[in-house]
């Protein structure tokens, strides 16, 4: 069933656990989160980037979504726009279908973030599309766009509640110290879950932690036997969600977890069978994988059996 972010998270937000939103590239990757979630009974947020969006078209991307929303139809799902840069790129992905966007106008002044999150929300909201937004920067790698150390800023809090309480946001994406891609920390991993509490407490909205991703020890190992290098990447631990989660996380975002599954077992086959050619014989074998990292993290994350 194909329903408003808005819809989700609000449950979320009020029994106290947090959704995945998981990102897609293909048909593969989407069948594992469909497939997964009807395992495990939760509710799952369909995330594509601007730049999934260039690689398979919004259109096809919402086709599929609508077409497995439709053999899975218990299943709450919502189409999300993941980090849209422009108000015009939200507006492509609602009229597309979308259910779900995220403005992203966090490297923008705190006045123009606000005025380009409130325009987008006076349009979304006519349609009952939910709207995320973000403040402070993240660290690491979006679709390419390399933010450095230097310009990685934490939230305020401050800013936070009245941002909230003006731009009329749904859900909100606080920087406490994470960053994306598979390189989050140097040394151990550290977040401000303080932060994160008082940023709560003063918006009272669902909140949304991004560069999320843990890189499990299996999924390391996986990958780098098969000849991948992944050596110093640090994600975030199980703990560290599960203590976000009780500070108030109700989504939680997951991308490079996703891919390391994958393409562990498409190397596995290829370095097993280098005669090989069938595709399916490829990406059944990396779904399966795709599928247990995800049934693990909704366990984690507490949205299993809220269906």
């Amino acid at each position: 069933m194909l329903v408003s972010g808005a819809e989700i998270l609000k449950n979320a937000h009020r029994d106290g656990y947090a959704v995945g939103a998981f990102n897609i590239n293909n048909m593969e990757m989407l069948k594992a989160i469909f497939e997964s979630a009807n395992e495990m009974n939760s509710p799952i947020i369909v995330e594509a980037s601007e730049g999934a969006i260039k690689y398979a078209g919004a259109d096809m991307l919402y086709a599929m979504t609508k077409t497995l929303s439709e053999r899975y139809p218990h299943i709450p799902v919502a189409l999300h726009l993941d980090h849209g840069t422009t108000v015009e790129s939200c507006i492509r992905a609602i009229r597309a279908g979308f259910t779900s966007v995220m403005i992203d106008a966090s490297h923008d002044s705190f006045e123009e973030n606000m005025a380009k999150t409130k325009a987008v929300v006076d349009i979304a909201h006519t349609v009952n599309v939910g709207v995320e937004a973000e403040l402070g920067r993240l660290m690491g790698i979006e679709d390419n766009i390399v933010v450095d150390e230097r310009d990685a800023v934490l939230v305020n809090v401050a800013e936070a509640e009245e941002f909230v309480k003006k731009a009329g946001v749904d859900y909100l994406a606080p920087a406490i110290g994470t960053s994306h891609g598979a390189f989050k920390f140097k040394g151990e991993p550290k977040l401000d879950f303080q932060r994160l509490q008082d940023v709560k407490r003063v918006t009272d909205v669902p909140l949304v932690l991004h560069g999320a991703s843990s890189i499990p020890e299996e999924a390391r190992q996986a990958f780098e036997s098969t000849g991948g290098d992944l050596k110093g990447s640090k994600g975030v631990p199980f703990e560290f969600l599960t203590e976000a989660i009780k500070g108030g996380i109700n989504k939680v975002n997951t991308d490079t977890d996703l891919r390391i599954a994958f393409m562990a077992e498409v190397r596995r086959v290829v370095n097993e069978k280098p005669s090989e050619f069938d595709p399916r014989k490829f990406f059944n074998p990396a779904m399966d994988s795709v599928k247990a990292l995800i049934k693990k993290r909704m366990e984690v994350l507490g949205s299993a059996g809220r269906v």
